[in-house]
């Protein structure tokens, strides 16, 4: 009899013990943590397929004459915000245009309608910060923001010397002509924003760059020359001018709106070292830094482009350059 009543309560305990490790799995289930998302490729399969503004529609950017236009035909389709800092927007803007601080601007958008105007533009010195900034509102979904190209320096010439200061020919005998080939394709950078959507990821980078502001994003011309082998170079333009009048010193090519999707070249970016970028202004350069900036590359444009390194021989050449020229300045009326 007792061993029998042993028997049974051995059972007993092997059914309990069968119930509870039952109960610990099912609790271990409802309790995992969803497996880590990777989130810099959430973003961008999410941009790529909504728009991919880098690879298509970038850079967007408007002329003083063409806002000039919109104003005497209809102001009321234009919308016109200027990042430059209140002291100098008081000393000169556009009439109507709005001063808004760059780290406030997503939350200015969603104060007005902007769908309701056929055209943003957005204003600064020369064009770069403006880039940088309509590069984001982009990406955002905001597909009538522009930045005014050149900036204020296009405007009136009380304000181009924030151009003409800066035209040099410093590295025109260190332009080289030699292939420097690509890297290896590697991981995407590592953002880590908590979100799970491209659209929130998408969102909280673009909160946390405008924060930083537009510094963080830029590098001079100088600074680059000083520590060559310390980044990789990125000449975004086409091949034959790379090859001709030549570039900086282990520049590695990439041809603009092609280059630089998921499918192509984005990959052979380091995702451990700063990767400089560069143009003819600096400006479609800082659309393009916004776009690797949120990614989470340590992207940096160098400030002014090949205007600050190469202007005479960019106007020699003139195979498609953009250089500045004072035909850009258009002396236009501005408010004080």
């Amino acid at each position: 009899m007792k061993k029998l009543f042993s028997k049974i309560n051995i059972i007993k305990i092997n059914f309990l013990i069968l119930l509870l490790i039952f109960a610990f799995v099912g609790c271990s289930k409802d309790n995992a943590v969803d497996p880590q998302i990777n989130e810099s490729e959430v973003l961008l399969q999410y941009l790529e397929s909504n728009g991919d503004f880098i690879n298509t529609a970038a850079p967007a950017m408007i002329t003083a004459e063409e806002i000039k236009t919109q104003l005497s035909v209809d102001a009321s389709k234009i919308y016109i915000i200027d990042l430059r800092a209140a002291t100098d927007f008081a000393a000169g803007h556009i009439d109507g245009a709005i001063n808004v601080e760059l780290a406030k601007l997503r939350q200015h958008f969603q104060t007005i309608n902007p769908a309701s105007y056929t055209k943003i533009a957005i204003v600064c010195y020369s064009g770069q910060t403006a880039s940088y900034a309509a590069s984001l509102m982009r990406l955002l979904g905001y597909n009538n923001v522009f930045a005014l190209k050149w900036g204020m320096a296009s405007w009136h010439s009380d304000f181009k010397g924030k151009w003409t200061a800066k035209l040099s020919n410093a590295r025109a005998t260190q332009f080289v002509k030699d292939e420097t080939p690509k890297g290896p394709v590697g991981p995407l950078p590592t953002i880590n924003t908590g979100k799970k959507t491209g659209k929130e990821i998408l969102e909280a980078r673009v909160d946390a760059l405008l924060a930083k502001g537009y510094t963080e994003a830029t590098v001079t011309a100088d600074d680059v020359f000083s520590k060559l082998t310390s980044y990789y170079i990125v000449n975004y333009w086409p091949k034959e001018q790379y090859l001709d009048p030549g570039h900086i010193p282990g520049a590695i090519q990439y041809t603009p709106k092609a280059d630089l999707k998921s499918t192509t070249f984005l990959k052979t970016l380091p995702a451990n070292k700063t990767v400089i970028l560069y143009c003819y202004t600096g400006q479609t350069s800082s659309f393009l830094a916004a776009y690797l900036r949120l990614l989470g590359y340590d992207a940096k444009s160098i400030l002014f482009g090949a205007n600050s390194m190469i202007f005479d021989l960019m106007k020699a050449k003139d195979k498609g350059f953009t250089y500045w020229k004072d035909t850009e300045c258009k002396d236009y009326d501005y408010k004080k």
